[in-house]
């Protein structure tokens, strides 16, 4: 999603009709891949963000070549964050990249980065949007920066058609990835032309600040029209070229993995969640880059990528029907469609291919298709804190890898209202957290470590995780009407119980030891999770 231009209406029939694929018999219904191999949990506790969300002042319009310390300090209630990078940023001449800072903006991403890393906060680069130098060769009326990432012209479904942005890969791989043994002579830096003179626009490789690298963002955008919509098989092509320069045919210096290939390359989030849009991709891989020795399919990607948003507005009858609001992610088909990804991609290894989910998440702005809902006592801004926790909950029940919510602050200005459906979105006030960031905050202290395991039951649900030989259990009912159940939970023959409770501005989660009642606990389940752990 593009937050710095004004919504089409077609991005909200987006929002509305493709997004999500609820159905009233979906509830309740997903009992949860038995997954002992999960992931951390912490790595499903990301978030979506921008350079100005660093750098700069409080309202990100100051300088751009310091990180804003208050900021930083509530970023590091995340995991992970998926930069949001404009191509021309870093190139905004053919052929002259710049970093550090940036000729286009001023921003500096080396000081980001380095200290993203240094604060445990794992970074994911989103390279997106056309650069002007390109999409100035259509005619006028037809330029956006949202065109395919190729000259006017060039073959749609040819990977050297995209050998600019295979180009550009390598060069940001080639400095912030972890190869020291790079060809000095292939590495660029223009530094000539601003603050040269503080010697920061100089050649780098081999940072180490970077493992994962996306291409592109939603390359299925249809309600732009072709000129910005990827067919699987032109997006394929383009990945080709950015993967590793069409498997190094395109010569030196193209390619993300020709500089260094233990990156990780994520396809582009893809805007509606369809598995067939990969699948298609995977056909397109076996046709024009063939197999591997070990009779793998030689990939363009490494982790498949999806966005999927949890609303209510998706059935043909939802105009009839809606109350155009997003749900609670239980309450419809996340499970489902995300089981439809970690299949596919369970049949493309080895290597291990892994599923990512890199834009969820609600809005509070009360017009918003996409908002989360007072419920009982609690505020939207409780609710949109409950919904989000239980979709990393849900994710970790069903093998997604990693995920990144949308977003760190609101795109919106205090007190605006654009219109846009996701402009009230953030998890953090200019300020302050907002609850949601508390309890990601809380859960990556007390289970961050932990992997999911398995699911006992559904309603409510209880999910076992395992970090060595500690087991977790988190419980809470998948509901959105303020619904609490009683469970007796089997601890073991454990005369106590720890009770972990997310609490709303805090840092850390409540504790309260109880008895068991022969290692069974009684206890009262609500559509807040919590978090128990056998003494």
């Amino acid at each position: 999603m593009n937050v710095k231009i004004s919504f089409h209406k077609f991005l909200i029939f987006l929002s509305s009709v493709f997004i999500c694929a609820c159905t009233s018999d979906a509830k309740f219904t997903q009992a949860g891949n038995k997954n002992a191999d999960g992931v951390k949990f912490k790595y499903l506790l990301g978030v979506n963000g921008h350079e100005w969300d660093f750098l700069g002042d409080a309202t990100g319009k100051g300088p751009g070549n310091k990180i804003y310390e208050p900021k930083m300090n509530m970023i590091k209630s995340f995991s992970g964050v998926r930069h949001y990078i404009d191509w021309d940023k870093l190139e905004t001449t053919q052929g002259n990249y710049t970093y550090n800072p940036t000729h286009k903006g001023g921003w500096n991403y080396d000081t980001i980065y380095t200290r993203s890393k240094a604060e445990g906060i794992e970074i994911l680069p989103c390279i997106k949007n056309t650069p002007d130098w390109m999409y100035n060769t259509y005619p006028e009326g037809e330029r956006d920066m949202d065109n395919l990432p190729l000259f006017k012209g060039a073959a749609r479904e040819q990977p050297g058609s995209y050998i600019d942005m295979a180009k550009l890969g390598f060069q940001f791989a080639a400095r912030y990835g972890s190869n020291k043994h790079i060809d000095s002579s292939l590495v660029k830096v223009n530094g000539k032309e601003r603050w040269n003179e503080d010697g920061v626009n100089v050649v780098r490789i081999g940072m180490g600040v970077i493992k994962y690298i996306e291409c592109n963002n939603e390359p299925d955008k249809w309600w732009k029209g072709k000129r910005a919509q990827f067919s699987p098989a032109e997006f394929a092509a383009s990945l080709s070229a950015f993967y590793d320069g069409h498997k190094g045919t395109m010569g030196k210096g193209v390619g993300v993995k020709n500089a260094d290939p233990s990156i990780k390359v994520a396809m582009g989030g893809i805007a509606k969640p369809d598995v067939n849009f990969v699948k298609d991709m995977v056909e397109w891989c076996k046709k024009n880059r063939g197999y591997r020795a070990d009779g793998s399919v030689n990939l363009c990607f490494d982790i498949i990528n999806y966005h999927m948003y949890s609303n209510d507005n998706t059935s043909w009858f939802s105009k009839f029907s809606s109350k155009k609001r997003g749900m609670a992610p239980e309450l419809n088909n996340m499970g489902k469609i995300a089981d439809s990804f970690v299949d596919l991609a369970r049949t493309l290894g080895p290597p291990n291919v892994e599923v990512w989910s890199t834009e969820l998440g609600y809005d509070l702005r009360e017009q918003s298709i996409q908002r989360a809902i007072p419920i009982g006592s609690k505020s939207a801004q409780l609710t949109q804190a409950d919904w989000i926790v239980r979709s990393s909950l849900l994710y970790a029940r069903h093998g997604v890898s990693r995920i990144f919510f949308y977003q760190l602050f609101d795109s919106d200005e205090p007190g605006a209202n654009s219109g846009n459906p996701f402009g009230a979105s953030g998890l953090l006030n200019l300020d302050s957290r907002r609850p949601a960031a508390d309890y990601l905050l809380q859960l990556g202290k007390l289970m961050g470590e932990y992997r999911y395991s398995h699911t006992l039951n559904q309603d409510p649900f209880v999910d076992v995780y395992h970090l060595n030989k500690k087991e977790m259990y988190a419980l809470v009912v998948p509901d959105e009407v303020g619904r609490t159940e009683d469970y007796e939970l089997d601890l073991k023959g454990a005369k106590n119980a720890m009770i972990f409770s997310l609490k709303p501005g805090a840092d850390q989660v409540e504790q309260k030891k109880v008895a068991t009642s022969g290692g069974i606990l009684k206890i009262k389940v609500t559509e807040t999770p919590v978090f128990v752990q056998a003494l």
